[in-house]
C-alpha cells in the first residue's frame, strides 16, 4: 500500500514538473518571418557601422544622413532598420541646428532648410516609434520629438 501511494506521489509531481516545463515554452513568441537577402543585410551593416563612425567620431551628420538614407532606400527590410531611422533622424536634427562639422548645405538631397531638416528629423523619429515600438532607440526618440511637434500619427498602408 506505501509503494502504491509512493509511486502516485512521484507519477503526480513528474506531471506537475513537466506541465510547468512545458508551460513555459509556450510563451514564447516569433517574431515576422522576413526573408532577408544575406548580401543585402552585409552591404546595409557596412553602411550602418560606416554612419555610425560618422555620427560618433566625426561629426559628420550630412555623410550620415546619407549613409543612412541609402540603406533605407535599398534595404527597408534590414534588421537593424530601427538604428538606421534614429542616427538619419538625429543627423538631420543635428543638421537643423547647424551643429556638427558639415555645413547643411553640403547635404546632396537638395538645401533645405533647419525647417526642412527639423521635418525630416520628426518623420524618421516618428517612424521609428511606430513601426518598432520594442527598439532601444525608442525612449531618446521620443524625447526629441517632443521638440519636433510630437509624434506624427502612425500612416495607413492601403
Amino acid at each position: 500500500m506505501k509503494k502504491k501511494v509512493m509511486r502516485i506521489g512521484v507519477a503526480l509531481a513528474l506531471s506537475i514538473l513537466v506541465a510547468g516545463i512545458t508551460n513555459a515554452q509556450g510563451g514564447a513568441k516569433k517574431g515576422p518571418d522576413v526573408s532577408r537577402d544575406p548580401d543585402m543585410e552585409k552591404e546595409s551593416l557596412h553602411n550602418l557601422e560606416v554612419a555610425r563612425q560618422y555620427y560618433k567620431l566625426r561629426k559628420a551628420y550630412v555623410a550620415t544622413l546619407q549613409r543612412c538614407e541609402e540603406v533605407l532606400a535599398g534595404n527597408p527590410d534590414f534588421s537593424k532598420i530601427d538604428e538606421v531611422l534614429f542616427l538619419a533622424g538625429e543627423s538631420s536634427l543635428n543638421l537643423a541646428e547647424a551643429k556638427g562639422k558639415q555645413k547643411p548645405d553640403q547635404y546632396i538631397g537638395g538645401h533645405l532648410t533647419p525647417d526642412q531638416f527639423r521635418e525630416k528629423a520628426r518623420d524618421y523619429l516618428s517612424q521609428l516609434v511606430n513601426e518598432h515600438p520594442q527598439s532601444k532607440f525608442r525612449d531618446e526618440a521620443l524625447a526629441d520629438l517632443k521638440s519636433l511637434g510630437g509624434l506624427k500619427p502612425k500612416e495607413s498602408k492601403p
